[in-house]
């Protein structure tokens, strides 16, 4: 089959490349998945677990990319909860071959069933940001009605899927954003957006739940606007500003089946929009990873039929 490959962790992007790669083996547990569309995350090159198992082996070439839309088309032992010929989505595990290829092996605790009506293409862009999401407000962040949250980077993949979580959760919602966001971010039902180029953050007051995707000053001046009891989230970089008042959260997403069914849902019944950018052929994923060609939105990288 083909897949794209990285071959040297200091080459990065330049690494990458098409190339015929052996069919995946189905390990207990395990699904075989035709894809139909995936995605990547522009960081993952930099990851150790790209270049390394569990056990630290270096197992390049490697094949990069972690979220996949496709057809479950082998089972392997022991494998129970889906059907070969069924639409499913869902993550690829971080230290195993990922999804930049015609077929990858996913354990099937990773995967969800896709309904008909949801394109391959538009499946592809839910599972890291949508979980990453619904994981930082709810699970970690605690999020209820009546709440306020700061959502940082509410115009971004993770951003605007938290953004409208947050709204249906009932709280009210705060996004930032640079200038050219705020149209966006307020058609997403956020009820105040604020512009980090020219707003003061400290001007927001005060708190019940921060969830910040950026990092750096942001997260820093951020831990000043949690209220005391409540809870500052972030999955760019562990918080380095921390009060004994307040809970700091950082986490990587994990996989859910039960919550990529409860996003799927609300994606089919229309309670949730994703932000799509480019989408591309797989020839074409390795210039997809280069900053200078990047848009706003998901990059998907197509596969195979995307509509089937």
């Amino acid at each position: 089959m083909q897949a794209i490959v990285a071959t040297d962790r200091a080459m990065g992007i330049s690494g990458l490349r098409l190339a015929d790669v052996p069919y995946p083996h189905a390990a207990e547990n395990d699904v075989i998945v035709q894809v139909h569309a995936a995605a990547f995350t522009p960081g993952e090159l930099e990851w150790p677990g790209t270049w390394a198992d569990r056990a630290g082996r270096d197992r390049t070439p490697t094949i990069p990319g972690h979220e996949v839309s496709g057809v479950a088309t082998e089972l392997g032992y022991g494998t129970t909860g889906l059907t070969i010929g069924q639409r499913v989505f869902g993550i690829a595990d971080w230290r195993r071959n990922g999804t930049l290829a015609e077929y990858v092996a996913v354990e099937a605790r990773n995967l969800a069933p896709l309904s008909a009506s949801i394109s391959h293409t538009v499946a592809a862009a839910l599972p890291i940001s949508g979980l990453t999401a619904w994981q930082g407000l709810f699970d970690h962040g605690r999020l209820t009605t009546g709440q306020t949250v700061l959502i940082h980077g509410a115009a971004g993949a993770v951003g605007s899927v938290a953004v409208q979580l947050a709204h249906e959760a009932g709280a009210r919602v705060i996004g930032t954003g640079r200038t050219d966001h705020r149209e966006a971010v307020l058609a997403l039902n956020a009820d105040v957006f604020l512009d980090l180029q020219h707003d003061r953050l400290e001007d927001i007051g005060e708190v019940d739940v921060v969830f910040d995707v950026i990092g750096g000053e942001i997260l820093d001046r951020s831990t000043q606007l949690v209220r005391g009891g409540g809870t500052l989230v972030a999955v760019a970089e562990p918080p380095r500003v921390r009060r004994e008042d307040t809970r700091s959260v950082f986490f990587v997403v994990e996989s859910d089946r039960n919550q990529l069914a409860a996003l799927e849902r609300r994606l089919r019944d229309g309670r949730l929009q994703l932000l799509i950018g480019a989408v591309v052929p797989l020839a074409q994923a390795p210039a997809a990873f280069d900053p200078a060609h990047r848009v706003p939105g998901k990059t998907i990288i197509e596969v195979g039929n995307t509509g089937a």
